[in-house]
């Protein structure tokens, strides 16, 4: 059993204060993740968190910062409590901040418990499979790229792309054909500014969504310790409302580049060896500790899925952050920046997209008996289309036989009719189909190999028609 006899006592042996860190010795008792009250004369309580433990020094970050302390006057006092979330169904329709105080000018919410916000992954002896669809709205995605209930599927855009805006039609479409009753999500920004927050929060209101979106905000201005908290508060809400009142839980967290930034820019004031491009070595794992708490668990009937957004700087895929989160997750939606110069929103490339579990979700019973025979040959005619445009550039369109003429028109039309759709515009799953049917009856019959011959006649447009 740990000693708690460092609780509630003043500590007066700071060795020393850099940046957001407190440097503390002849501590005894600490636990990893301990709340600590920084007492000062001058700057009143801060609070803080112990991040770092070993024989001689306990590390303590403090979330306000440490502007204004000095080492001679400053004492901390160790809680023995971790960090915790106070849940409640009272949180839908609110706006928190990254440490999880209401910031919409509400009052408090009446906690029905409280609940440590480092909390494990999911065990994955206890994981059930996800096989639900989850429909956004989004033709690329609903089509192509299926998100399912208890995936995490992430979304790699670059800057200046309109990474935000798509994460807003999600938030408004997302839902759970037959069980919309049982659908919420919780929003969590990370770093980003006023104007986008009130961005969010009108949007929301306008399409009418915010009843069932929890929001946690962290602005560019605030610290960065309140960053690495804000996606644990969100998620520690989403397990609350998946497994104990059997809701499936949406978590967009928006932006996770933001959130990588600030571990590195706690990790140098650690003054640990960095890993690749200046990122701790431990950036997988910590990554890895906010991804694995997607799922969904056997016995239970609610679900929490993840939806993380980040920029990729440089547009590179290769990026640590991108990377990362790339080997972690299952799958990955990406923003193009080509496709967003030829004015097409969303601006995603499928080509380059995945999503791993979308097998599992999709046929008959769960979309339609022909989405994953017509999703194979809308890639193939597309990746047809490029080949054939990059032929047209290099030897002229005068070398293209009439076959590669209707890919070539396959392909401009499905960007512009299939891929490209309007904010607003919120197409259900059989919308979504029957365009990529319209489309491919651009090309003849035998071209389409990859759909077999009995679906062909039930779904072709011109099926029976010369």
């Amino acid at each position: 059993m740990r000693n708690k006899s460092h609780i509630g006592v003043k500590y007066y042996t700071i060795k020393e204060i850099t940046g957001p860190l407190i440097f503390c010795e002849s501590v005894s008792g600490v636990g990893f993740g301990e709340i600590v009250k920084v007492l000062t004369p001058s700057e009143g309580e801060k609070i803080g968190q112990v991040i770092d433990i070993s024989d001689e020094i306990t590390v303590i970050q403090v979330f306000e910062g440490t502007s204004g302390l000095s080492i001679e006057t400053t004492a901390v006092r160790f809680t023995g409590e971790t960090l915790k979330l106070p849940v409640s169904t009272d949180m839908f329709g609110r706006m928190f901040t990254g440490t999880g105080e209401p910031t919409d000018g509400g009052p408090n919410i009446i906690p029905e418990k409280f609940l440590d916000i480092h909390a494990p992954t999911i065990n994955p002896c206890s994981r059930e499979h996800p096989t639900k669809f989850i429909q956004t709205g989004i033709s690329v995605i609903d089509g192509l790229n299926t998100l399912l209930l208890g995936q995490k599927l992430p979304l790699l855009s670059g800057t200046g792309l309109p990474h935000k805006l798509l994460a807003s039609q999600i938030v408004k479409q997302a839902k759970v054909v037959g069980e919309e009753e049982g659908f919420t999500i919780i929003f969590a920004a990370m770093g980003i500014t006023s104007d986008e927050v009130k961005f969010f929060r009108d949007d929301f209101l306008r399409m009418g969504a915010m009843g069932k979106v929890i929001m946690f905000v962290n602005r560019a201005e605030e610290p960065a310790i309140e960053r690495i908290l804000t996606p644990r508060m969100a998620l520690t809400a989403a397990e609350y409302f998946a497994f104990e009142h059997d809701l499936h839980v949406l978590v967009i967290l928006v932006d996770m580049t933001n959130y990588c930034e600030a571990l590195r820019e706690i990790s140098a004031s650690r003054l640990e060896i960095p890993g690749r491009r200046g990122y701790p070595g431990y950036m997988y794992t910590d990554l890895a500790t906010i991804y694995e708490r997607a799922g969904i668990i056997k016995g239970k009937k609610g679900s929490v899925t993840q939806m993380p957004i980040l920029t990729m700087p440089d547009d590179d895929i290769t990026h640590p952050i991108s990377d990362l989160t790339s080997y972690i997750t299952e799958g990955q939606i990406i923003l193009d920046r080509e496709m967003f110069k030829k004015g097409i929103y969303p601006p995603i490339d499928p080509l380059p997209c995945l999503s791993r579990l979308m097998d599992k979700g999709i046929g008959s019973n769960k979309t339609r008996e022909d989405h994953k025979q017509l999703s194979d040959q809308l890639y193939y005619a597309y990746a047809e289309g490029k080949i054939v445009q990059g032929t047209a550039l290099v030897s002229g369109e005068k070398a293209l036989t009439t076959i590669d003429k209707l890919y070539l028109k396959f392909m401009e039309r499905f960007e512009e009719e299939f891929i490209s759709q309007n904010y607003n515009e919120n197409r259900d799953i059989e919308d979504t189909l029957n365009i990529g049917w319209r489309l491919l009856s651009i090309l003849p019959k035998p071209e389409l190999t990859r759909i077999e011959p009995e679906i062909i006649k039930k779904y072709h447009p011109n099926h029976g028609k010369n």
